[in-house]
């Protein structure tokens, strides 16, 4: 059975950083791809980030440039580094493990305030 445990949100001001981990227990983690997605109130799940088992990456056009999706495989680990936060980047943070079927994470939150 495969768990995720998310970690690291917060509250933080405008221009801020935060740092989110996803650690995961499975027993295949390296060739999974790992996504972090979020949900602000009111509003559909959206994806911000993707990392292949290989290392590619992909991110929604409104966090490039300041979040970074990063995985250790031998800590079977993925973490999203977020940074120059605005407002609109509030919500719960829900770490995903799969590439063809999926298991979530229970999700953080994270507050911007302005």
């Amino acid at each position: 059975q495969v768990q995720l445990v998310e970690s690291g949100g917060g509250v933080v001001q405008t221009g801020g950083s935060l740092r989110l981990s996803c650690v995961v227990s499975a027993r295949i983690f390296s060739v999974n791809t790992m996504a972090w997605f979020r949900q602000a109130p009111g509003k559909q799940r959206e994806m911000v980030a993707t990392i292949t088992g290989g290392g590619t990456t992909d991110y929604t056009e409104s966090v490039k440039g300041r979040f970074t999706i990063s995985r250790v495989n031998a800590k079977s680990t993925v973490t999203l580094q977020m940074n120059s936060l605005k407002p609109e980047d509030t919500g719960v943070y829900y770490c995903r493990y799969g590439t063809y079927t999926y298991t979530w994470g229970q999700g953080t939150q994270v507050t911007v305030s302005s």
